[in-house]
């Protein structure tokens, strides 16, 4: 059977345009080679029978309608589900087969997920045909047409597991804020402990440096870092030098895209940064771009290598209204002002960004050395920095917008994870660092909550106790907090009631990362900082 998945696989390339019609025969042979197979269905013609079969079996796939909308996490339409479902089927048998054949290292996530990409290499345009089609694209049609055909092509190769995404959890939760975008990941698969091991037993590599390098594009991967032959990437020129463009296989919203140095060089905010992020939304007016801050705890999870990450999305903070405006002397022409938002935001706006970068060059100077005791903000302790900014530029009709988002990162022994991180009451949900993402109002929470959330609602309907549950007696002291709110929680409301409690603690977490707090001595303290900007 397995000739009728590569010919059901060759159909699917052709129906999603990954693999022309003169290339079939080509295609056929590659898959047929991999699998160890010298010959295609012994008293048929060839060329006729790649042809024909792969024609008729392109027609049973739906075509793909792609989002409904621009605010759409990634995979809605049912018909691109639909695609996506059937390859993997046919990916499933084909990893099945290699299995049977002892063509691959175990029957586990991990090393199927390296054959399968594989697989999907063989159906792959060279990079040198992607960035042509895209540079066409881009100057005939539009910006946006360019990165829709790179989002399909991405998507359509398997990079983007859309079977996997799908399978994600997201809400929204309403707040005082806006509507917040809750997920549980449930998108990067868990290793087994086999893997795991051979992983830890491997031969250490230094090739690709990181996850970002451009080394990655068609790197076959190991037990210890994931196969890339079916990843491509756009070279893109920003303020003068050379970076990548490509998606995010996990992608948390719309067109996440991830826009990296072509030098493994450190994450570093200061003036060129903000050149770059506008330059990069001058090129895609259709994205916003952002860059993780440039420290540990407040930072992203990648600090070695320059990248910034964007898409076709917007988010609540960028929803958030102004609740006041403040005029800097010297830089009238910048309307600047304070967002109503559990972090301590500034935006600038002004149809030059020239003048927005040199005003936020004076914030983000200020920043780094800028100390109030009273409001527990130090620059430095014994040296170590701990100022730093989050940065997030978007066009909104004319003008350019900039947020800058203040960050500190100084820990404590009462908060040894860092005071301005969610603090200890709340990791029950969420522990890890809050980085450009959830700053923006979008909470990447863990899988586990998945199944602590199926066995917390078990145990509220039935009365169990839960501190006498080990896996339940983390989040007791939460459902004794918000149980009162509620007149009744029976089968019928306890999912909303637990989506939207999930959704407060998520807002706490924000406000917890809030230098400066939403209450009058915050605002006062913020008070101090802005006047401390304006000469």
């Amino acid at each position: 059977m397995i000739q009728d998945d590569i010919g059901a696989l060759v159909a699917y390339g052709v129906q999603t345009g990954l693999v022309p019609e003169e290339d079939v025969v080509y295609t056929t042979n590659r898959l047929l080679e991999l699998f160890g197979l010298d010959e295609w269905e012994e008293a048929s013609d060839k060329e006729n029978m790649n042809k024909s079969s792969a024609e008729e079996t392109a027609k049973s796939f739906v075509k793909e309608d792609g989002p409904k909308n621009d605010n759409d996490n990634v995979e809605t339409g049912e018909n691109e589900r639909g695609l996506a479902d059937t390859l993997e089927e046919i990916l499933n048998r084909m990893c099945d087969y290699a299995c049977e054949h002892g063509m691959i290292g175990g029957d586990s996530v991990v090393y199927r997920d390296l054959f399968d990409t594989r697989v999907m290499g063989m159906l792959m345009p060279r990079p040198s045909e992607v960035i042509r089609q895209f540079r066409v694209v881009y100057e005939n049609e539009s910006p946006k047409a360019a990165t829709e055909y790179f989002y399909k092509l991405s998507k359509d190769s398997d990079y983007i597991r859309r079977y996997r995404i799908c399978k994600d959890m997201k809400w929204i939760a309403p707040t005082q804020y806006g509507d917040l975008d809750i997920t549980v990941n449930l998108s990067k698969p868990e290793k087994d402990p086999k893997a795991i091991a051979a992983a830890k037993n491997a031969k250490q590599s230094g090739y690709p440096k990181c996850l970002l390098c451009r080394e990655n594009e068609g790197y076959a991967g190991r037990i210890n870092h994931p196969a890339r032959q079916n990843h491509r990437i756009i070279p893109v020129t920003i303020n003068g030098s050379q970076w990548g463009f490509q998606y995010s296989p996990y992608v948390y919203y719309n067109e996440h895209c991830i826009v990296f140095n072509f030098q493994h060089v450190p994450m570093k905010i200061d003036h060129e940064t903000f050149c770059k992020l506008f330059d990069f939304v001058k090129q895609f007016p259709h994205y916003f771009v952002g860059s993780n801050a440039d420290l540990p705890i407040v930072g992203g999870s990648i600090l070695s290598h320059d990248h910034f990450q964007g898409g076709n999305y917007e988010f609540a903070m960028a929803k958030a209204p102004i609740e006041r405006w403040f005029t800097v002397k010297g830089f009238e022409d910048v309307a600047a002002g304070l967002v109503k938002w559990p972090m301590s935001v500034i935006r600038l706006s002004s149809p030059d960004t020239k003048r927005i970068i040199a005003l936020a060059d004076v914030i983000l100077n200020q920043w780094r050395g800028y100390t109030d005791e009273e409001a527990f903000i130090f620059a430095f302790t014994e040296n170590e920095p701990h100022n730093t900014i989050t940065p997030i530029a978007r066009k909104r009709g004319e003008n350019f917008e900039l947020d800058l988002v203040l960050r500190n990162n100084i820990t404590t022994e009462e908060h040894p994870l860092g005071v301005y991180h969610p603090h200890a009451k709340l990791h029950h949900i969420k522990k890890e660092n809050i980085g450009l993402i959830e700053v923006m109002g979008l909470a990447v929470l863990p899988a586990r909550l998945k199944e602590e959330m199926a066995q917390l609602k078990d145990a509220m309907l039935s009365g169990k106790m839960l501190e006498e549950d080990a896996m339940l007696a983390k989040h007791a002291d939460w459902v004794k907090e918000f149980r009162p709110k509620y007149e009744k929680i029976d089968a019928a409301n306890i999912d909303s009631i637990l989506q939207t409690e999930i959704g407060l603690v998520f807002m706490e977490v924000l406000e917890d990362a809030g230098v400066y707090k939403r209450t009058p001595e915050g605002r006062e303290a913020f008070d101090r900082f802005i006047n401390a900007i304006i000469p």
